[in-house]
């Protein structure tokens, strides 16, 4: 089968970075899907693994953690999709990803795919459903049928992949919604998004919010930089409230600037789940199956903003580089093989 993948860690402007590839095709086992894959998004995660380093894969390593196809073949102990059923999912970090014609997934961490999305449109939701969905309703708390309305969140990252779908969950919980971002354009997105207020990361937060009469805020989650705003949210957040991040640190956190407020911290890291095998790890079945409701209503919208043909290395090194340049706004998707 057709696939891209690598053997040296390259920037991504190297020809060797992203190469493609002719590999076999897996079989599926235990509660697999074998997933005929249409259309792959691009996330700031496959960029971060595919990062220049040392290291050299024996055999080649295949990225991608979102995808939509239909189920081509399944295991024996699979029970939830039938042959031909459209599905939709982020794969495992612990397996080999989906930039590839077929791929292997765990039934419990594949949704059925919304039947008003084509699969380009599709596939740029999983990975970004599932981490806003995680950070806003299990991790931070929020109640997802309303009783927290009128409280107030910041959203860090407003325009990006996640931050997209955030905004448009913390509304649908009734929150009043603060998302950050900079560039008209980013700003007319949040908007569109749902957000409440839209304010410039480049200047202090809390002079902002305090102009807007929120000195302080219930909820903050921070898809973007989790070292740059440490002190800004430790300032903003409202005491007994809570923080979630999903980037890592580069040094340790300071964790007693939260302490006289009482305030939460919790990690949001969409993979743990499929990673521990844990025993809830079929929520995010019936988290995508949800998420498939709700754009179906038209409660939910894609946040999908250019889509790419075909699936190959040189448009997914294209993808890649416009993913460094940190300016994106929404999903890149690919779609079609050669």
């Amino acid at each position: 089968m057709k696939a891209v993948g690598l053997t040296k860690y390259l920037p991504i402007n190297n020809p060797e970075s992203l190469v493609d590839l002719q590999v076999a095709t897996p079989a599926p086992s235990d509660r697999d899907l074998l997933v005929r894959v249409e259309a792959v998004s691009v996330n700031p995660v496959d960029t971060k693994i595919r990062a220049p380093k040392s290291d050299v894969e024996k055999e080649p390593r295949i990225l991608g953690w979102d995808a939509a196809g239909t189920v081509e073949a399944t295991g024996p102990a699979a029970k939830l999709f039938r042959l031909g059923d459209a599905v939709y999912y982020a794969g495992s970090i612990s397996r080999p990803g989906t930039n590839s014609e077929f791929h292997l997934v765990d039934e419990r961490i594949a949704g059925r795919k919304p039947a008003n999305l084509s699969f380009a449109e599709a596939a740029g939701l999983p990975l970004t459903s599932i981490t806003a969905w995680e950070a806003i309703f299990d991790r931070l708390g929020v109640d997802q049928f309303g009783s927290d309305g009128g409280k107030s969140i910041l959203i860090i990252g407003g325009a990006g992949g996640v931050g997209s779908i955030g905004i448009q969950l913390a509304k649908l919980a009734g929150l009043r919604v603060f998302a950050t971002a900079s560039r008209p354009e980013t700003r007319d997105w949040c908007e569109k998004m749902g957000a409440d207020y839209v304010l410039d990361h480049r200047e202090p937060l809390k002079p902002k919010m305090e102009h807007l009469g929120n000195a302080e805020v219930d909820f903050i989650a921070n898809f973007v930089n989790t070292d740059a705003y440490w002190q800004a949210m430790a300032d903003l957040v409202r005491p007994q409230g809570r923080i979630c991040c999903i980037n890592r640190t580069s040094q340790p956190l300071d964790l007693t600037l939260l302490q006289d407020k009482s305030a939460h911290f919790a990690w949001e890291f969409m993979f743990t789940r499929s990673l521990f095998q844990t025993p809830d790890m079929q929520r995010q079945h019936e988290l995508l199956n949800e998420v498939a409701s709700f754009i179906e209503t038209e409660i939910l919208k894609s946040t999908v903003t250019e889509v790419m043909t075909p699936i190959n290395a040189a448009n997914l090194r294209a993808a890649h580089a416009k993913i460094e340049t940190g300016r994106t706004i929404g999903k890149i998707v690919l779609t079609g093989w050669n």
